[in-house]
């Protein structure tokens, strides 16, 4: 069995290592559709590239490439001490076992996720993501910097028995699906397809800094935990993207921990126990004396 390190700082174990190029393809192509097939009878202009915006994306995806690879290490000690002692241990080689480590970790994925939009801590480390007003293939580089949620949602998995090792495989898998709905030029899909996967539509949908558009449509592979736990919501009209106090820098440190920062300065200044809590773990944009868990889809996002 391979060791975590082994695990980790060998490419062959992550699927992402050979997307990349594909990443960059596909990322020219959009380029070229944006110049030459734009649609001239669209009810917005496509936001398209901005260099700016662009390179914050290209360095927000390398500093979350070199920093993952710490974490993941640490998660990976994590997940074998787990899996050791599990119950049992699922064979890696029965197809059953893929499908439900695929299931799952999409499952957590979308847990994960919606939770990273409701708890404000949470939503410090995903927010860089957010951040960027175009919606492009670019975009979906600016990851976070700062991955220890998600780790943390996927200790179930080893105590299932599922290996380790499979666990971030099924979910480079994930993150590369989730690629490709960042995009503009390309529509809805056929009506089954749109039903059951996560699209570019939805994903747009998403991005999107419009009030009925919050907090909607977490899914990764499958828009299905979205319809069927009530945070579905259709693309009817042009998103605008984006922070709803949108960022004013490209700067890929200030992108990363400005909020981070900010809560600091909330909890410094809150005046009992009760306050600080809240501006940790109550929604982005609670303040003293709402509702601890205002609906979804009144939500304040920074």
């Amino acid at each position: 069995m391979d060791s975590p390190w082994e695990i980790v700082s060998n490419p062959t174990h992550d699927p992402v290592t050979f997307a990349l190029p594909f990443f960059a393809l596909f990322i020219v192509l959009e380029l070229l559709a944006i110049r030459f097939l734009d649609d001239d009878e669209r009810e917005a202009p496509r936001q398209g590239y901005s260099a700016p915006d662009t390179a914050a994306n290209l360095a927000s995806g390398v500093g979350s490439v070199v920093i993952n690879l710490g974490a993941r290490f640490a998660a990976l000690v994590l997940y074998f001490a787990l899996w050791s002692v599990a119950p049992w241990q699922l064979d890696a080689s029965n197809p059953w076992t893929w499908v439900f480590t695929l299931l799952a970790v999409d499952l957590l994925w979308y847990a994960y996720h919606r939770a990273s939009h409701r708890v404000r801590i949470l939503w410090a480390a995903h927010q860089a993501h957010h951040s960027s007003v175009y919606f492009n293939y670019s975009v979906a580089l600016r990851q976070k910097w700062n991955p220890w949620g998600e780790l943390l949602f996927w200790t179930p998995l080893p105590l299932l028995g599922v290996p380790p090792w499979m666990i971030f495989f099924a979910f480079s898998l994930n993150l590369i699906y989730q690629f490709w709905v960042h995009t503009e030029t390309i529509p809805k899909l056929w009506a089954p397809v749109e039903y059951v996967l996560n699209t570019p539509s939805h994903h747009r949908v998403h991005h999107a800094s419009q009030k009925h558009y919050l907090d909607r449509n977490h899914g990764g592979i499958l828009i299905v935990w979205d319809r069927l736990f009530g945070t579905y919501a259709e693309e009817d009209d042009v998103p605008v993207y984006g922070l709803t106090v949108p960022v004013t820098t490209h700067n890929p440190l200030r992108l990363q921990y400005g909020e981070f920062l900010a809560a600091v300065r909330d909890v410094r200044r809150a005046r009992s126990w009760r306050e600080r809590a809240g501006y940790l773990l109550a929604p982005p944009g609670w303040k003293p004396g709402e509702p601890t868990l205002p609906p979804e889809s009144e939500v304040v996002t920074r």
